[in-house]
């Protein structure tokens, strides 16, 4: 789903994806080779701490600098298209399934249109939305998933993109193109889970409801707050901080110093987790158990975080692959497992531009 699709008259265009965060930007372009996928550039670049604050542009030509260094930089192939499909940020998006009665897909957008007044926090003629058919939940019901986010934020995204040197061809909240990298396409379980993106300023939450997402909602906790707590309480520095968290994180934790420095961290990221399901316990009609957890995102990286979640949450925890909607055949993806998590919106982006149909 796409606040924005171009008509586009070429049998063939190429479109990559970009993934631009409080942080950083990061940039994907995948090519097809007959029945299988491979990478054909990507990289990422740095943004200076606030230059975005909380999903909002504050400085558009340091950002646009920052876009054109990724996409100059970007390999192992070059890329030499300017047409882009570009994330929104979740913290500035509202996403909802609602239900309306049963009726065409060409019939639908008044009836959407009311549902979603009476379900977001701004008037709708400030917001841009968009909406797409889901499963029917009975004969006289159907689901819809609806996105909706401030004018003045999409504007601004589209006008930093250009300014960048680029035109816009899609833009998409971050947890639809993080689930389409995420969670299986052709899988037939249906069910319920949690994607939980530690990110380098917040952790979003979004909620998967057979296969799609559901509604999302994000906190404070971040990959930057636990590197915070090491350097505090172990005395390093932000290098030798972020290297053992990934290299011993919290593994033997009952004498662990890592895990005694971030110990209340933890304790409130697992509240904040309950609290989302719980949440959905309440929301839920059909009183559906939820099965699964995937973790994404840089903060993701932390040894021994999956265990510790699992034992916590007494629920099955698993690092997400971003790899599993894409046939790479024999070959390996050239970005390793341990980055790949950090890429798992834009590699969802890319996989949209790969299949862009006008």
């Amino acid at each position: 789903m796409s606040f924005l699709n171009k008509k586009i008259f070429s049998l063939d265009p190429e479109i990559f994806g970009v993934d631009l965060s409080d942080l950083s930007v990061k940039v994907m372009q995948l090519e097809r080779e007959g029945k299988t996928e491979k990478i054909k550039s990507y990289a990422a670049a740095d943004i200076a701490a606030g230059d975005i604050e909380d999903g909002k542009i504050i400085n558009k030509d340091k950002v646009a600098s920052n876009i054109r260094e990724a996409v100059a930089k970007a390999g192992p192939g070059k890329i030499r298209s300017n047409k882009v499909i570009c994330s929104l940020p979740e913290s500035k998006a509202f996403l909802r399934i609602i239900s309306i009665p049963q009726m065409e897909e060409s019939e639908a957008g008044e009836a959407i249109k009311w549902e979603m007044e009476a379900n977001i926090p701004l008037p709708i003629d400030q917001v841009y939305f968009d909406w797409q058919f889901l499963g029917t939940d009975n004969k006289h019901k159907q689901n819809v998933l609806t996105v909706a986010v401030a004018k003045d934020v999409v504007d601004d995204f589209i006008d930093v993109l250009g300014r960048a040197g680029l035109e816009t061809y899609g833009l998409e909240v971050e947890s639809i193109a993080s689930a389409r990298s995420l969670i299986r396409e052709k899988s037939s379980k249906k069910g319920v889970g949690l994607i939980v993106d530690l990110g380098a300023q917040r952790t979003s939450f979004i909620m998967i409801v057979d296969n799609s997402p559901y509604f999302t909602s994000s906190i404070p906790f971040s990959s930057e707050s636990i590197n915070d707590a090491i350097i505090k309480g172990l005395n390093l520095s932000q290098a030798e901080a972020e290297k053992i968290k990934i290299t011993h994180g919290i593994e033997s934790s009952g004498d662990n110093p890592v895990f005694n420095a971030i110990k209340s961290l933890l304790e409130n990221l697992v509240q904040e987790i309950e609290r989302t399901l719980d949440f959905y316990g309440e929301m839920d009609k059909d009183n559906s158990q939820v099965e699964w957890v995937l973790l994404c995102g840089g903060g993701s990286n932390m040894k021994g975080l999956v265990p510790y979640l699992a034992k916590r949450l007494n629920r099955e925890v698993e690092l997400g692959d971003p790899w599993i909607n894409l046939d790479m055949g024999n070959e390996l993806p050239i970005i390793n497992r341990q980055d790949s998590v950090r890429y798992s919106t834009v590699i969802g982006l890319a996989i949209r531009a790969l299949n862009y149909e006008d």
